[in-house]
């Protein structure tokens, strides 16, 4: 990412700040909504990306598979973009409801299949976009939950978008995991059905959020309270000592954005 490290600190350079700075129009109304706006940095527009590239728009049915974060603001962001039903999968009960709580319907892939729950939803086993907010550390569905299968969610993906649709990833994935469930793995290669994506026509958008592309608008939403995006997620604002509490709550899988306030900006706005 540039070799800009120490991010998560109590101060920090900013490179290049002239150019990528995003600048709130009102002094006042700014740090009213400073929780919502500080989801700018990074989930918001990535779960927002990974919409746009899956083409959501107004009336599309719309699965994000990853009830984490970004999953969360992916869910969040389609909505904004005028999607008519927004369909969150995971297996970990208390993010699916989390998303519930902002209107989104859910499947759990615990449970097996996500067709099957996604036809039990609309009808039809398949929805208009697919978003991947999961990436490499996918696990399997049903029994196989336990274990990763990183191919997992993209075949699932194309599997259930409808022919000529799209599937956004913002999902992370890497050319090399050292914990990677085998040797392939290890290096980033994955066992993809390319073949039902080929047939079906679809296309798959992947890569690094293009932030500044998406914070001013996004920004705007936020003020003109189009997206209650710190309440989707469920953000949580910590100080930096509480950092490694954080971390181990949200790898045991909690339901909470922490957003850590080194200098109370936040807490004392």
């Amino acid at each position: 990412m540039g070799g800009w490290v120490g991010g998560q600190a109590r101060y920090v350079m900013v490179p290049y700040a002239d150019w990528n700075l995003l600048k709130f129009p009102n002094r006042e109304q700014a740090p009213e909504k400073i929780l919502d706006l500080t989801m700018l940095s990074d989930i918001l527009p990535t779960g927002f990306h990974g919409c746009v590239t899956a083409g959501v728009g107004v009336g599309s049915t719309v699965y994000v598979a990853g009830a984490g974060p970004v999953g969360l603001a992916a869910a969040a962001g389609a909505q904004l973009l005028g999607a008519a039903v927004v369909i969150v999968g995971d297996l970990n009960r208390d993010r699916l409801a989390q998303a519930k709580s902002f209107g989104c319907e859910t499947v759990d892939v615990s449970l097996g299949d996500p067709r099957d729950q996604i036809e039990q939803l609309l009808g039809v086993p398949e929805v208009d976009c697919g978003v991947d907010a999961v990436g490499f550390e996918a696990r399997g569905h049903g029994d196989s939950t336990s274990s990763e299968a990183p191919a997992t969610v993209l075949n699932s993906l194309m599997e259930l978008t409808a022919a000529g649709g799209s599937i956004g990833i913002p999902g992370l994935y890497v050319t090399g995991d050292p914990g990677g469930v085998d040797a392939s793995a290890k290096r980033g290669a994955l066992s993809l059905s390319l073949g039902t994506g080929w047939a079906k026509s679809l296309s798959l958008a992947t890569g690094q959020c293009p932030v500044m592309q998406y914070h001013r608008p996004l920004m705007n939403a936020i003020l003109h309270d189009r997206i209650e995006i710190a309440k989707a997620v469920n953000a949580q604002v910590i100080p930096l000592e509480q950092a490694p509490r954080g971390y181990s709550e949200f790898d045991t899988g909690a339901a909470t954005k922490f957003v850590l306030d080194p200098n109370e900006m936040i807490g004392n706005p």
